[in-house]
C-alpha cells in the first residue's frame, strides 16, 4: 500500500515538474535566455493563493488569477529589460537574477519572512486500488495532465507552435520569412511564466508559501531540461520523469539529502555522456 501511495506521489511530483520545466524550456529554447526569475513566478503564484485566500475570496479564484496576473507580469518584464538583452546571454542570467532577488525582497515586504499555509480546497480522500489518497493531490495530476496537453497541441498542431519551432530552429530565416519574431518572444515569455505560476498556485496547499519555496522547482527543472534536451518539448517528459522519479523514490528510500546528491550526480554523468540532452539535437545556429 505504502509504494502505491509513495508511486502516486512521485507521479504528482513529475506532472508539476514537467509544468514548471515547460515554461522554462520555452523560454529558454526561443529566446535562448535561462531566465533565473523562473522561480519566482512559481512562488508568485503560490502567493496569489495566499492573498486571494487571505481576503476571503478563497483557494479557487487564486487558481484562475494566478497565471493571468504572473503571466502579465512576465509580459511587463520582457518588455522592461528582456527585450534589450537578446543575444547577450550572459547580461539575461544577471538580470533575471536580479528580477528574482527583488521579486523575493517584495514578497518578504508585503507578506513577511514566515512561511504561509493554504488550506486544501478538496480536503477529502478517494478510495481506489485498495487505499485512500488525497482527492486534492488527483486533482492536481488531472491538471497538469491537461495544461500539458494543452501546451503540446499549441506548440504542435498550430500556426502559432509552427511559427515558434520554426524561430527556435532558424530565427533569421523565421524573420525573412515574415515571421514577427519580437510579438513571439514577448507572447512565449509571458506564456512560460504563466505556467510557472499556475504550478506555483497548485502546489501552494501542499507546500509552506515562504520566499525560497520557488528555487525548490526550478533547480530540478533546470536539471530536467539539461537531462532530457534544450530543444525539444518531449525532452522535458523524459528528463522531468528521471529527475522527479529519482528524486521521489531515493528521498523515500534514504533521505531527502541522499536524493539530491544522487540527482545532482546522475544529472552530471548524463551531460557528460549526451551533453545535448537525451532527446537533444545539437542546435544549429
Amino acid at each position: 500500500m505504502d509504494l502505491i501511495i509513495q508511486i502516486l506521489n512521485s507521479l504528482n511530483y513529475i506532472l508539476v515538474l514537467i509544468l514548471v520545466a515547460m515554461g522554462l524550456v520555452i523560454i529558454f529554447g526561443l529566446m535562448r535566455v535561462i531566465n533565473m526569475a523562473h522561480g519566482e513566478f512559481f512562488l508568485l503564484g503560490a502567493y496569489t493563493v495566499v492573498m486571494t485566500d487571505q481576503l476571503g475570496l478563497g483557494f479557487w479564484i487564486g487558481l484562475l488569477l494566478s497565471p493571468v496576473i504572473v503571466g502579465f507580469l512576465g509580459m511587463v518584464i520582457e518588455y522592461i529589460f528582456i527585450r534589450h538583452l537578446y543575444r547577450r546571454f550572459l547580461d539575461t542570467i544577471l538580470a533575471t537574477w536580479g528580477i528574482s532577488m527583488a521579486i523575493k525582497q517584495i514578497v518578504i515586504i508585503i507578506f513577511g519572512p514566515a512561511g504561509l499555509m493554504v488550506n486544501p480546497p478538496l480536503p477529502q480522500s478517494v478510495q481506489f486500488l485498495g487505499i485512500e489518497y488525497p482527492a486534492y493531490r488527483l486533482f492536481i495530476m488531472a491538471v497538469a495532465l491537461l495544461i500539458i496537453f494543452i501546451t503540446f497541441y499549441l506548440f504542435l498542431r498550430t500556426d502559432f507552435g509552427l511559427g515558434a519551432r520554426a524561430v527556435i530552429h532558424n530565427r533569421q530565416m523565421a524573420a525573412a520569412l515574415g515571421i514577427n519574431t519580437r510579438r513571439m518572444y514577448r507572447t512565449t515569455f509571458t506564456f512560460g511564466s504563466a505556467l510557472a505560476g499556475l504550478a506555483g498556485a497548485v502546489m501552494a496547499p501542499l507546500m509552506s508559501c515562504d520566499p525560497q519555496m520557488g528555487l525548490g522547482f526550478f533547480i530540478p527543472a533546470f536539471l530536467s531540461i539539461l537531462v532530457g534536451g534544450a530543444g525539444t518539448l518531449s525532452g522535458i517528459l523524459v528528463g522531468g520523469a528521471v529527475v522527479g522519479a529519482s528524486d521521489s523514490f531515493i528521498s523515500y528510500l534514504f533521505s531527502p539529502v541522499t536524493a539530491q546528491i544522487v540527482v545532482f550526480s546522475l544529472a552530471i554523468v548524463l551531460i557528460r555522456i549526451r551533453p545535448e540532452g537525451l532527446l537533444g539535437a545539437k542546435r544549429r545556429e
